[in-house]
């Protein structure tokens, strides 16, 4: 799915997350969690973690700076960080 699929006015912040996730990981969408942390899984290394960067820069039409992108290291840390610059996620964290 690329960013232009989930930028979607359907889906909540918190599905565009988890899209923005599965997209930059290579992994299916079930498997995106708030516990899912830096290389917890093979396919979250450094590179997906720049990929991840960006499609969540192009996602939410933001720029993060260094210290949050060193700061992104689970999905409940990107909730904070994105919320930090003005998204706002569901109480419930789903869909």
């Amino acid at each position: 799915m690329t960013a232009a699929n989930h930028t979607d006015l359907q889906l909540s912040n918190t599905g565009r997350l988890k899209h923005a996730f599965a997209t930059a990981l290579a992994i299916d969408v079930d498997r995106i969690h708030d516990e899912l942390a830096y290389n917890s899984i093979a396919e979250w290394d450094s590179t997906a973690h720049m990929l991840l960067i960006a499609e969540l820069e192009n996602c939410f039409n933001l720029m993060l700076d260094t210290d949050d992108i060193i700061d992104m290291s689970s999905v409940q840390m990107a909730k904070t960080i994105l919320s930090k610059h003005g998204v706002v996620f569901d109480i419930a964290g789903s869909d």
